[in-house]
């Protein structure tokens, strides 16, 4: 038997910031809600006291020493979320695609089916048969090295960071059963 690895984000941004905790917790202490870098993990993190965070701070939540991190307390759903949090994952998710293209790009040059008559470029909100067929031919003649190259050589196509961050949003929100770029967390009992 085989043990997919669990995929951890290093890095997050800070969400929603409380300094003295919400009323779901037995004690109050500081806790900031963050979504990570690479994986969109939604969590809920303990932070050091003598620390304080604004939005969009960039926080380390990896396996190695925090220095502003106490601990990881939870993963959390998108409906989770403070008001606060919730009004501005947009934004924040539009700056983690737009700080890191080549992963995103990486899918519109190698994306590939799904099942046998849906391709996972189907699944960003937007793209049909037309817009499907018009990447597949263009990605054929050389691999696109820019939003703007998709842009230019596959007409009519949405804004493709936007279609990734719509895709993003639905993927945290749990709208589709497929997944693309939010790994599906196995809940452990108790959560």
């Amino acid at each position: 038997m085989t043990v997919k690895p669990i995929k951890k984000d290093e890095w997050a941004l800070v969400l929603d910031y409380l300094a003295k905790g919400h009323s779901g917790m037995q004690r109050s202490e500081p806790v900031a809600q963050v979504i990570g870098e690479r994986y969109f993990s939604l969590l809920e993190v303990i932070t050091r006291e003598d620390a304080s965070f604004k939005t969009e701070d960039r926080v380390y939540i990896g396996d190695g020493k925090r220095s502003d991190v106490r601990y990881i307390r939870k993963r959390i759903n998108y409906k989770d979320l403070t008001s606060v949090a919730r009004d501005e994952v947009t934004e924040i998710v539009e700056k983690i695609v737009t700080k890191n293209p080549e992963t995103f790009l990486n899918f519109f040059n190698k994306s590939g089916p799904v099942t046998t008559r849906l391709h996972q470029l189907e699944l960003l909100p937007g793209v049909g048969k037309r817009h499907l067929w018009g990447i597949i031919e263009e990605r054929k003649k050389a691999a696109f090295e820019s939003f703007d190259s998709i842009k230019k050589r596959v007409p009519l196509l949405p804004n493709p960071e936007k279609l990734i961050v719509r895709r993003v949003l639905l993927e945290l929100e749990d709208k589709d059963k497929y997944r693309i770029f939010v790994p599906r967390w196995e809940k452990k009992s108790g959560e």
